[in-house]
């Protein structure tokens, strides 16, 4: 399928789209209207000491009118500005088997596999979708089980009890695996956390693109779970996302991109890359009165713990 196809069908983001519609994506709907400037933004000045983007979608290749941005050059802008790594999500079979499957000879990339919660109820014989998501966790720079996680903004009532399944299955893989579970959380803030403590949460939970407040953000604490912050921290309305970075613990902090969504201020509405992570960081950074250097440095340490080594 084509790459807005793919973003239409597959992806609900992490609970900070910029969106007047439950059925599909700003992004995809401001491309088709035309109304907004979707060329990539430039390059931020370097980071001095280099992270990692937590979560992005690099098969989503959209790039500058009459061309594409590949994720090849998505990895090498990146790496030019102190972004090292990615982790590259998958959302369904497809761009799950692809995530694997490019992390397997790419030293900068690691990838996440899972079924997202608005696709678990579209499978026919979803067992079998999911005994393919369990076997690709077995890979060696599969280090993720994600994005999993409820989804209640796209799929009705009719669809919950599939996402609760697919949810389940997948926190019981990433445990089997021992790697990490990425969540998506959209409108289901309590019966994510519900579920976390009922079938109990991997050694490594991250709530991808956190949408939460304060109050759930130690709750995470408390249990020791991971939030990871997208370019929703630096819009002008997202001060509970703020009072949230501020009271997690500095060593359970990711950064990441949610790529091509969710671009940082003061790109809001453009394309998102890896690239752009510089000013999601240097905008928390501020907020948190903390030096750009040591909060970085913190935020690699903290990738590395949860998902290991880059190296091939």
């Amino acid at each position: 399928m084509s790459n807005a196809e793919r973003v239409s069908k597959s992806h609900g983001g992490g609970g900070g789209f910029d969106t007047a519609s439950p059925t599909q994506p700003a992004f995809v709907r401001q491309r088709e209207s035309g109304s907004r400037d979707l060329t990539y933004p430039p390059l931020p000045e370097p980071l001095a000491v280099a992270v990692y983007d937590n979560h992005t979608h690099l098969e989503i290749s959209d790039g500058e009118p009459g061309g594409e941005l590949d994720y090849l050059e998505q990895l090498d802008r990146a790496e030019r500005v102190g972004v090292k790594g990615v982790v590259q999500v998958g959302g369904d079979l497809e761009t799950s088997r692809w995530s694997a499957s490019v992390a397997a000879t790419e030293p900068r990339m690691l990838a996440a596999v899972a079924l997202h919660p608005n696709e678990a109820p579209g499978f026919a014989d979803l067992d079998a979708a999911l005994a393919e998501i369990d076997a690709l966790a077995g890979q060696p720079r599969v280090r993720a089980v994600g994005e999993t996680g409820l989804d209640f903004f796209r799929t009705g009532d009719e669809g919950r009890d599939a996402q609760y399944r697919s949810f389940e299955a997948h926190i019981e893989i990433a445990k089997k695996h021992g790697i990490a579970l990425q969540i998506h959380d959209r409108d289901a803030h309590a019966e994510v956390i519900a579920t976390l403590l009922r079938v109990g949460a991997p050694e490594h939970t991250v709530f991808h693109c956190f949408s939460g407040d304060a109050e759930m953000a130690r709750i995470a604490a408390d249990h020791g779970w991971y939030l990871s912050f997208a370019g929703t921290v630096t819009f002008k309305n997202a001060a509970g996302l703020r009072e949230a970075l501020s009271v997690i613990p500095r060593d359970r902090i990711m950064v990441e991109t949610d790529a091509p969504y969710l671009t940082p201020s003061p790109f809001r509405g453009r394309p998102n890359s890896p690239y752009l992570i510089p000013h999601t960081l240097r905008a928390m950074a501020e907020h948190l009165d903390a030096d750009v250097d040591e909060l970085a440095a913190q935020v690699a340490s903290t990738t590395e713990h949860v998902y290991g080594s880059w190296a091939l």
